[in-house]
């Protein structure tokens, strides 16, 4: 029952809304999962089991209810904690499309100036289109811009203004939803309806379906790319205290 809500949900009401007005009811919610199984590396809470996520497929143990993460957001975390000195360097940071999960604890952050924009988005402190952003060359050392480049109509302009925006030797961390099965992403502007969309792109608001040369049409745009298994490198045990996506690859691109 709770699958096929989240289902019907997550399809048909946008995400910013379902964050606006979620995030009061699945802290409370929370509480009845707390436990021992799962636990969220970005706020630390502890849980014996996790709320189911998803659209068209839903996966269990997929969002945490405190911070409303998904499997995605805690990987991410986990790279940058692990990974890089996100934590410790001085950073001017730059987050598209901001997820809920990562704003509060980025604003806590001394070390960074944290900036979110979005065209849509209640959180955004810059109203943007990321295909044209008001922003001057090489104005910051890190850009994250996750799950926006399939709703975007020219997605090598966005990837160009991104690559513009960052500092040399500044990195992006730019994860879309990907079908590991198809070599080519899959783009066909006869898929022009929210059903055809929805079949084909996997979400009714999805412009393209990638595949695996998404690491190429970054390059295209000039960044040095790094497709990193960083989920592969942890043990079997984190992966599942975590609940992280087994098979993500994290694309971090670069200026150089």
């Amino acid at each position: 029952m709770i699958s096929r809500i989240v289902s019907l949900v997550t399809r048909f009401i946008p995400r910013h809304y379902l964050q606006l007005f979620a995030a009061f009811f699945l802290k409370v919610i929370g509480l009845f999962y707390r436990g021992n199984r799962f636990e969220d590396p970005i706020d630390g809470v502890k849980y014996r089991k996790l709320l189911p996520y998803g659209r068209l497929v839903v996966r269990k143990n997929a969002l945490a209810p405190n911070s409303m993460s998904l499997e995605r957001h805690r990987l991410i975390w986990l790279y940058l904690k692990t990974r890089t000195d996100f934590f410790e360097a001085s950073l001017r940071m730059l987050h598209v499309a901001p997820e809920y999960c990562f704003i509060k604890p980025f604003r806590k952050l001394k070390n960074i100036d944290y900036i979110t924009a979005d065209l849509v988005s209640p959180w955004a402190d810059v109203k943007l289109d990321v295909q044209q952003m008001p922003f001057p060359d090489s104005s910051f050392d890190v850009v994250m811009c996750n799950h926006v480049l399939e709703h975007v109509d020219n997605d090598l302009q966005a990837m160009h203004e991104i690559l513009r925006v960052l500092k040399p030797s500044g990195f992006a961390i730019l994860q879309v939803p990907m079908d590991l099965n198809m070599e080519h992403t899959l783009e066909n502007p006869e898929y022009n309806t929210p059903e055809l969309r929805e079949k084909y792109y996997q979400q009714r608001d999805h412009l393209r379906l990638y595949g695996r040369d998404y690491a190429q049409r970054l390059k295209s745009a000039g960044f040095d790319v790094l497709e990193d298994d960083f989920v592969k490198q942890l043990s079997v045990a984190e992966v599942e205290r975590y609940a992280l996506p087994k098979d993500e690859i994290l694309y971090i691109a670069r200026k150089i």
